[in-house]
Formats: structure tokens, sequence, C-alpha cells
């Protein structure tokens, strides 16, 4: 007795053929689009972590907004100074008229 050996026709061996090379171009397309949602998802995580050191950095930096008044002040007081005196060398040496 001989085993039964399925035999193909011509136009079912081509269908099979291409339904493997189909799923193989499926299962590659996947695999890289699953290795750029990888990739990518590496970045985003890694950025985030920039952005989130900014953020500690900037909270850092404007921990001492209160003084910014006494500082605005300060500087008011020295234009005002500075003023008298363009002012008064204005007039000693005659070129500010009173």
């Amino acid at each position: 007795m001989q085993p039964h050996v399925l035999a193909l026709s011509s136009g079912q061996h081509t269908a099979w053929t291409i339904g493997l090379i189909v799923g193989f171009v499926v299962i590659l397309a996947v695999v890289a689009l699953l290795s750029l949602l990888i990739y990518l998802v590496k970045i985003i995580d890694r950025r985030v972590v920039e952005v989130r050191d900014t953020l500690t950095t900037a909270a850092a930096n404007t921990e001492a907004t209160s003084l910014l008044p006494v500082v605005a002040g300060g500087v008011e007081a020295v234009l005002a100074e500075g003023l008298q005196h363009h002012l008064f060398l204005g007039r000693v040496l005659g070129k500010v008229k009173s």
C-alpha cells in the first residue's frame, strides 16, 4: 500500500505561494511598525524626562520672585539718583538749562 500524496493543482500551488508571501510581508510590516513604535516611545520617554528636569529648574529659578518688587524699587532709586547726577553735571558744565 502506498501512502496517499496530495497533489496540488497549479492554481492551488500558486494560491498557497501567494498566501505565504503575503503572510510573510504582513509579518515583516508588523515587526517593522512595532520596532518603530518602540523606538519612538523611547524618544518620547527621554524627552519627558528632559521636560521634567526643565520644569524643576524653572521652579527653582522662580522661587525668589517675591524679591522682584524689592529689586525693582532699588533699580528705580539708582536710576533716579543717576538722573540727579546727570542734571547736576549738566548744569555745572552748562549743557542743561535750569
